[in-house]
């Protein structure tokens, strides 16, 4: 197993980020990441110039960081109501997931978040209040009140007041 390092030019998940110095099979590199453009050789003179990428990765995670905070506004002042399936007697029938409740901050706030940020424990299988949190990167998180009701029961009338 033959492996070469080479400089990456962008974000490559699950290798690295800009100016990031990786250790990659020779066949990875040589038929995939320098062809493409995504990285090239670290050789001596291009580790010299890795200023520039460093400068770009840092603007990038700037700007990131910024719109992460700006989601988690909006998130917060989001309440999202699901409806559970439940018997005559309260026993549920099926769940609230994960999948669910981004279906649900799509609809409410046409903000797209992959479910895999949503950090729910185990499935909602109960009526409520909750708080789940979501995980925007750069360590911010939102947390999003969420209100299970029964089918056929309404969101409870004192939520406007608790602002």
């Amino acid at each position: 197993m033959a492996l070469t390092q080479v400089i990456l030019r962008e974000k490559i998940k699950n290798l690295g980020a800009e100016a990031d110095v990786v250790k990659v099979r020779r066949g990875y590199a040589r038929n995939f990441l320098v062809p493409q453009g995504k990285a090239y050789e670290a050789t001596e003179a291009n580790l010299k110039h890795t200023a520039a990428l460093k400068e770009a990765r840092a603007k990038r995670e700037a700007e990131e960081m910024i719109e992460a905070e700006k989601l988690a506004s909006k998130l917060k002042k989001a309440k999202l109501t699901l409806t559970l399936n439940t018997g005559a007697k309260g026993k549920s029938f099926g769940s609230i997931t994960t999948i669910d409740i981004a279906k649900a901050i799509v609809a409410e706030t046409g903000i797209d978040i992959d479910r895999h940020a949503i950090q729910l424990d185990k499935p909602i299988k109960g009526t409520g209040k909750f708080d789940v949190p979501v995980n925007l990167g750069h360590d911010i998180t939102a947390t999003v009140k969420l209100i299970v009701v029964s089918e056929g029961a309404e969101a409870p009338a004192d939520e406007k007041g608790d602002e």
